[in-house]
C-alpha cells in the first residue's frame, strides 16, 4: 500500500529484466516438426500468437532467470550485494526440492556475498508473479527489506503434451524468465497497492 508522509516506506519497482531462449517455435513449426494437427491461421485467429520461444533440453528455469535476474539489477542501478532477498514464481521448477529460487542465488554468485539472502519459491501457477509482487512490496514496506529481486520464470516446453491432443496448451505456452527489483524509496510513488 502506499503510504504518503509516513515513515513506513513505499515500495517500487527500481528495475526489470527479460530473457527469452533463442529457439524460435512458429505455429507453423508446431504442424510440420510436432505433427499437430493446426495452422498458423487457426492459433493466431483464436490466440493472436504466431511464436514461442522454447529452452533447449537441458535448460533449466534457473537458467533462464539468471539474465533476467541480472538485467534488473543493472537496470536498478544496484548491485547483487545490494539485493535482500529473492523471490521466484514458477510453476515449472528446476526440482521438486530445494525451491528454484536457491538455485538461482547460486548461480548469481549471492551465496557468498558476505550477508544471507533468503530465496523463497512462490508456487501459484499464472498468478504467481503477482503474489510475488504483494510479496516483495510488504517485505519492503515492512522496512526491514530494501530490494527484493523478484523473478517470474517458466520452462513448460519439458512438460507440455506435444501432440495433437496437447495443441490446446503447446499453442498458448513457451518458455522465458521475467524480473524486477522491488525497492524502497521515501519518495511519493511506486505501488500504490493490491488486491489477490
Amino acid at each position: 500500500m502506499h503510504h504518503p508522509g509516513s515513515s513506513v516506506p513505499n515500495a517500487y519497482i527500481s528495475g526489470t529484466g527479460f530473457y527469452a531462449p533463442p529457439k524460435v517455435v512458429t505455429n507453423d513449426d508446431l504442424r510440420t516438426e510436432y505433427g499437430i494437427d493446426t495452422t498458423d491461421d487457426w492459433i493466431v485467429q483464436r490466440t493472436g500468437i504466431s511464436e514461442r520461444r522454447f529452452a533447449e533440453a537441458g535448460v533449466n528455469n534457473s537458467d533462464l532467470a539468471v539474465p533476467a535476474a541480472e538485467e534488473a539489477i543493472e537496470r536498478a542501478g544496484i548491485s547483487k550485494t545490494d539485493v535482500d532477498m529473492i523471490l521466484f514464481a514458477t510453476l515449472s521448477p528446476d526440482a521438486a526440492f530445494p525451491g528454484t529460487g536457491v538455485y538461482l542465488q547460486e548461480k548469481l554468485g549471492m551465496c557468498d556475498l558476505g550477508h544471507f539472502v533468503p530465496a523463497l519459491d512462490i508456487r501459484n501457477q499464472c498468478s504467481g508473479f503477482l503474489y510475488g509482487l504483494a510479496t516483495a512490496t510488504s517485505m519492503v514496506e515492512s522496512g526491514r527489506i530494501k530490494n527484493v529481486l523478484l523473478v517470474g520464470s517458466e520452462v513448460h516446453s519439458a512438460a507440455m503434451d506435444m501432440t495433437t491432443r496437447g495443441r490446446g496448451i503447446c499453442s498458448l505456452f513457451g518458455d522465458a524468465a521475467g524480473a524486477v527489483i522491488v525497492s524502497a524509496t521515501e519518495e511519493d510513488r511506486g505501488l500504490r497497492g493490491w488486491y489477490l
